[in-house]
């Protein structure tokens, strides 16, 4: 059983993603700032599959130690799912600097030292398979989103450059990109915002996060052997 660390893991995308990962055989480690419902549901129904850590990813600085402590309690990872992000709604001119920063170190900074520090074991153990988690919204764009839609598009160039750099120690890296999904996260779209979203699909529906859960499955596993460098997308064909 090979191990997987899946971030943001408490809710939306990442619980689908630890979800679907533990049915496929994994041992998933999946780490957000606090245990909760869903995640004592997990550990009492797959306590032989899955772990929880909680981890803060705004704590850079305590990155290195989490990612020591995990190799050494679970052994080597060969999995790292970098979906843990924030989206904070709010039109640059009068978004708080502060608002900004956090978007930034939450979404990008954290994930790409993450990624360094995962990185190194896998180089050593020569196999690895990084997935990281964009949006559409970094191709798209979207008013009252440009610190976020910066921040993907940041995961994306990020993708491309890490896969060149470590694909010849028999790692890949490769992005998903969802388009809106039925999560907590879009809960407050409703009227015109999801009517809009929702005429330019031609499937006519929102996609699920078990959608990208899927395609995030196939990435680690045995079908990805030779993708990487690639962001696929995930958006009921939205943006076809």
């Amino acid at each position: 059983m090979r191990n997987v660390l899946v971030t943001g893991a408490t809710r939306g995308l990442g619980l689908a993603t630890a979800q679907r990962l533990i049915g496929d055989g994994w041992f998933v480690i999946g780490t957000g700032r606090t245990e909760t419902d869903a995640i004592r549901e997990l550990l009492t129904d797959h306590h032989a599959s899955f772990a929880f850590v909680p981890f803060d990813l705004a704590d850079i600085d305590g990155l290195h130690g989490f990612v020591r402590a995990i190799n050494q309690d679970y052994g080597p990872l060969y999995g790292l799912v970098n979906n843990a992000a924030i989206g904070l709604d709010g039109v640059l001119g009068t978004m708080h600097n502060s608002d900004i920063e956090r978007t930034l170190r939450i979404n990008v900074l954290g994930p790409v030292i993450l990624t360094k520090y995962v990185a190194r074991l896998m180089m050593r153990k020569k196999e690895g398979r990084i997935v990281n988690i964009s949006s559409i919204i970094a191709n798209t764009g979207f008013s009252g989103l440009s610190a976020y839609a910066a921040s993907k598009a940041a995961m994306e160039g990020f993708t491309r450059s890490l896969a060149r750099e470590i694909g010849r120690f028999n790692i890949t890296v490769n992005c998903v990109a969802p388009g809106f999904m039925a999560t907590e996260m879009t809960s407050n779209l409703h009227g015109d915002k999801l009517e809009t979203i929702l005429r330019r699909s031609p499937l006519q529906r929102l996609a699920k996060p078990q959608d990208a859960a899927g395609v995030i499955s196939f990435l680690l596993g045995s079908g990805g052997d030779s993708v990487t460098g690639t962001v696929m997308t995930v958006d009921a064909g939205s943006t076809s």
